[in-house]
This record gives structure tokens, C-alpha cells and sequence, in this order.
């Protein structure tokens, strides 16, 4: 996220095919002569290098991060949500590449912002607000935050959505797949089409605003009169597929709470646990982004602010029974519930040979085995996650059956991943196992 009171004056986002088209271009013509030069140099020296050696220098990764983040949308979206940082499959060295675009996004110049304003709320808007900070609060993938207030008082936060974001997903997703697969770093037996197919319909529901105001306002109905969470207000009046008006709430960033006292840190994760075994079990409603900007503490009254329902996704029943039974599984050491849940889930494929189930069950087993005890979870210790890294590379490394999930089940472990991720960045002692035993049990 862009802290405030940014000093640049921005970067135009690309926003037509053909200008998005030449930026990968642009790209892929400085990545392929840095791979000629290298790959030239190698063979001088007797070595014969792969495609995916020469791409994955530390120069070429830069240039690949650098421009994906240039043109943002969809590009740099897939980039963080393909991020080993939650747990997900690409291998190591790619990750790094695509782990470089958690960082700060440019936001818009303000000749180019003024035009989608113009365009969504028509000439002559700037009548309708006493105030409104060109300068961005914030800046993201899809688009940029910005706080103003209309002459009717009301204090907003303004979400702005770059242009051409929506109307590129599919040719920038195929694009990012492309490279992804140049680096022959998956194996050609695992098949990523599907995934990405679903990964362009959930940019394209991300990229309607519209539609991510309608799962504001029905969070916002589900928290009513909580005493821990904050859910924006929708203001409709001003809100359209590429602007989406909320109120601007002050809080501070969650990471800051890192250098609160112990018992706040531990009440923030416990709560957001909690929240998180709602959203799968009662809601059955769940925002599946876990991008730490998502959540926002505010001291003043204690509560959680949560921010940004575009990836929120319905939580069929069947997925809902199953990781039920999944937890219980794990809680109680059932490995034939276990089996039965992963393989509902998509974790485990009925047609993989047996070695590679019992490897997956009991990575399940190495996960729960912390949290069937009664008391707190360490979140900052590293040691379960160091044996599951372990445990997962030796198991990578045979390649015999590889497959991807299905994408409902990638996106809830993606949330899952994200909440232990702030655990540990809070380094929070909560204790899990109740949670998970009065929601499942």
C-alpha cells in the first residue's frame, strides 16, 4: 500500500489492449536480450543453461516485477495471488519473482485519475464534495484510495479503479501464464488451465465494484452492533462499477499493533480466527484476500476495521461439510476422516497412487498436532513450519502426481495461510484449539 501523502506524481496506468499488449512486449523483448547475452556467455564457458536458468536471474526478475507492477490490474494481481507467501504451489525461485509485487503500487496521475472521475460521476462533480485529496491515502493493484468529504459532511474513503483494468484480465492473465510457463519450473503433467480460469473470473468480480458493494453491505449487515469488528458503510449514491464510496474510517495499519502489549496482539488474532470460522461455517460467506491492508485496528474503541470484500467468495456446503470434517479429523486424529475430507476438498485425488496420500495425510497430521492441545498456540514458533517445509519439498521434489486444488479450496487455504502469517507477524499465543473445537466439535 502507498503510505500517505505520497510525494510522486504517479505513472499512467497502460489502459488499452494494444498499450497493455506493447508494455508485455516491452518486457518480453528486454527479458529474451538479457537471456540472449547470458545465455551466450555460458555456452563461451562450456555450459549448456536452461530456458528457466536464464530467466530467473536476479536482473530478470526485477525487470518482469518492475513492468507487471507499471501496468497493475490484472498482471500484478495474479502475481500476488500466485505468492508463495500464503502457502500456495509454484516453486521457490518463481515466487521470488512474483513476491516482489507485494510491494507499494504507483497510483495515477491526476490528469488520468480526473478522467475516470469525470467518466463515472460525470463533469462538474467537484460541486457534490467540499473536499477531496488528489493525493492518494492509498494505491493497490486495481486501483487507488482517496479521502473526501461531501457537502452533506459525510467523510469518505473514494476507491478508484485504473482504467482498462477490467477489460484486460483475460489477455494479461494469459500473458503472466505464459511466462509462468517459459520457466519449465512446473511440470508439463500439471495442468494450471483451470485455475486460471477461475482465477479470471474472480478478477473479473474483484474488478466490479459494484459487486464488491454488495458484499460491503451485506458484511456490514452480518457484523451489525459487533463489539470487535468495523465494516465500512456503503454510500450507493456515489459508488459505480469503477468507484466504490465508503466511510473513511481512522485506524491504523494491523502490522502497527506489533508493537502493542501481548494481550492486544493475542485478542487481535483470536478475533480474526474467529471471524474467519464464521465466515466458513456460519456465514458461509468469506472474504478469501489476506492481504494484511485489509485489516486495520482502531485504538481508540478497540475494534478491527475490515476493509475490501472484492474477493469474497460464497462458501458452498458441501466445502463447508467438509473442512468441518477436516478440523474434527485433525482435532481428534482420525485419519480416515482426515482422507475423506481431502478428498472431498481436492487435496487428495482419488486416482494418486497411495505413497503420495498417506505423504499429503500426514502433513495434515504434522499441522494439527499443535493445535489438539488445550491451551495456547505459539504463532511465532517455527518449528511446525519448518517440518511442514520440510515435509513439502520431499515431497515436491518426486513430481510423480502433481495437481492443483479447486479454486474454492485454494482461496480458503489462501485465507487460512494469511491468518497464520499474521499470527506469527504478531507473534500472538491464542489458543486455536477452542475455536476450532466449539465451532466444529
Amino acid at each position: 500500500m502507498l503510505p500517505p501523502r505520497s510525494r510522486s506524481s504517479g505513472q499512467a496506468v497502460p489502459s488499452g489492449r494494444l498499450s497493455r499488449f506493447a508494455s508485455f512486449g516491452t518486457m518480453v523483448g528486454g527479458v529474451a536480450g538479457s537471456m540472449l547475452v547470458d545465455g551466450t556467455k555460458q555456452l563461451a564457458q562450456g555450459r549448456r543453461p536452461s530456458i528457466g536458468d536464464l530467466l530467473l536471474t536476479p536482473a530478470n526478475a526485477r525487470k518482469i516485477a518492475d513492468r507487471l507492477a507499471t501496468m497493475r490490474g490484472a498482471a500484478m494481481k495474479l502475481g500476488q495471488l500466485m505468492s508463495m507467501d500464503t502457502g500456495d504451489f509454484l516453486p521457490p525461485e518463481l515466487a521470488d519473482i512474483l513476491g516482489r509485487l507485494r510491494a507499494d503500487a504507483q497510483h495515477m496521475p491526476q490528469g488520468q485519475l480526473r478522467n475516470v472521475l469525470n467518466q463515472n460521476w460525470g463533469r462538474g462533480w467537484e460541486k457534490r464534495f467540499a473536499s477531496f485529496d488528489f493525493r492518494p491515502v492509498a494505491a493497490a493493484s486495481i486501483g487507488q484510495v482517496h479521502r473526501a468529504r461531501t457537502l452533506d459532511g459525510r467523510d469518505l474513503a473514494i476507491k478508484v479503479q485504473y482504467p482498462g483494468v477490467r477489460q484486460s484480465i483475460d489477455s494479461d492473465v494469459d500473458n503472466v501464464a505464459s511466462l509462468i510457463k517459459l520457466t519449465g519450473l512446473l511440470p508439463p503433467e500439471l495442468d494450471i488451465d483451470p485455475m486460471l480460469a477461475d482465477a479470471k473470473a474472480q478478477l473479473h468480480e474483484e474488478a466490479d465494484y459494484a459487486h464488491e458493494a454488495a458484499h460491503l453491505a451485506r458484511f456490514g449487515e452480518l457484523l451489525a452492533g459487533h463489539p470487535d469488528f468495523r465494516v465500512p458503510a456503503l454510500h450507493a449514491d456515489l459508488t459505480t462499477t469503477d468507484i466504490l464510496a465508503m466511510d473513511y474510517v481512522e485506524s491504523i495499519a494491523i502490522e502497527d499493533t506489533a508493537s502493542m502489549g501481548q494481550e492486544t496482539r493475542d485478542g487481535i488474532v483470536q478475533r480474526l480466527v474467529d471471524l474467519l470460522l464464521r465466515e466458513l461455517f456460519d456465514f458461509r460467506l468469506m472474504q478469501t484476500d489476506p492481504n494484511f491492508a485489509n485489516y486495520r485496528f482502531d485504538p481508540a474503541s478497540g475494534k478491527l476495521v475490515l476493509l475490501d470484500f472484492g474477493a469474497t467468495r460464497v462458501v458452498k456446503d458441501r466445502v463447508a461439510d467438509a473442512y468441518r470434517m477436516l478440523l474434527r479429523g485433525g482435532m481428534e486424529r482420525d485419519i480416515p476422516m482426515m482422507r475423506e475430507a481431502g478428498l472431498t476438498l481436492g487435496m487428495l485425488h482419488p486416482d494418486a497412487p497411495e505413497s503420495h496420500k498417506v505423504a499429503v495425510l500426514g502433513m495434515f497430521d504434522t499441522a494439527f498436532e499443535p493445535l489438539r492441545v488445550d491451551g495456547p498456540f505459539d504463532f511465532s514458533s517455527n518449528e511446525m513450519t519448518t517440518e511442514l517445509r520440510d515435509e513439502g519439498m520431499a515431497f515436491a521434489r518426486e513430481r510423480t502426481f502433481w495437481q492443483v486444488p479447486p479454486v474454492d479450496t485454494l482461496f480458503i487455504q489462501r485465507k487460512i495461510g494469511g491468518m497464520f502469517l499474521l499470527g506469527s507477524r504478531l507473534k500472538a499465543n491464542t489458543n486455536v484449539h477452542r475455536l476450532i473445537r466449539d465451532a466444529v466439535m
